[in-house]
């Protein structure tokens, strides 16, 4: 029975592909938690899997001549997300970075979400998770809620024209119907900024 659980395991995690980010809820479909945390505990023995940290994996990428690639931070955060059904929303500098308006790779990773706020440590990185209110996690997981982060971030009086043709091309892929819905909930000067550079009207 144990072996049978842990094959189930090893396939789920197989068919995500390396860099999957996972925790024992995860596959609690596939047995009790005392079987998948045992079947977890033996495909990290073998070396299949890695821990990151109490409760949490992934499935490492690894690269020819770098070796085994450190895990993805946003996947990570995704992953805790999961376990504890709440909703996530990049924020700081690393919204800034996803959105393509900062090179800058910071050490800490910010969160927004209505749970509690906590930090988890990875490796020499830390994921900090931020309470925050309701009215700011209404456009997460869109990407206008990223980019009302990303400019919160970078502030109003850094948007240059780089800046503006990056927030052109970052929304591209978004409607007038969906720009103007998420962007109800940014500050007024997000506003103006966005409807200027893609030529809406307020």
């Amino acid at each position: 029975m144990r072996r049978s659980v842990e094959a189930a395991v090893k396939n789920r995690i197989t068919k995500h592909g390396p860099g999957w980010c996972f925790t024992p809820i995860h596959f609690e479909d596939l047995g009790s938690d005392v079987s998948i945390r045992k079947a977890l505990s033996q495909l990290e023995k073998q070396k299949f899997i890695r821990r990151l940290a109490r409760g949490l994996y992934d499935y490492p990428k690894k690269h020819d001549t770098l070796g085994v690639i450190p895990p993805d931070l946003t996947e990570v955060a995704k992953a805790i997300a999961e376990k504890d059904s709440v909703q996530i929303q990049p924020a700081g500098a690393h919204a800034a970075n996803l959105v393509g308006l900062s090179m800058q790779v910071p050490g800490r990773i910010i969160f927004l979400t209505e749970a509690a706020s906590k930090k988890i440590k990875i490796g020499n990185q830390e994921i900090f998770f931020k309470r925050t209110t309701k009215k700011n996690m209404l456009s997460a997981g869109t990407r206008e809620g990223l980019l009302i982060q990303a400019l919160k971030n970078l502030g109003k009086n850094h948007i240059d024209q780089r800046a503006r043709i990056q927030i052109s091309k970052f929304l591209k892929g978004s409607t007038e119907e969906e720009i103007k819905k998420n962007m109800k909930f940014a500050p007024a000067w997000i506003r103006v900024v966005v409807f200027e550079i893609m030529g809406l009207k307020p």
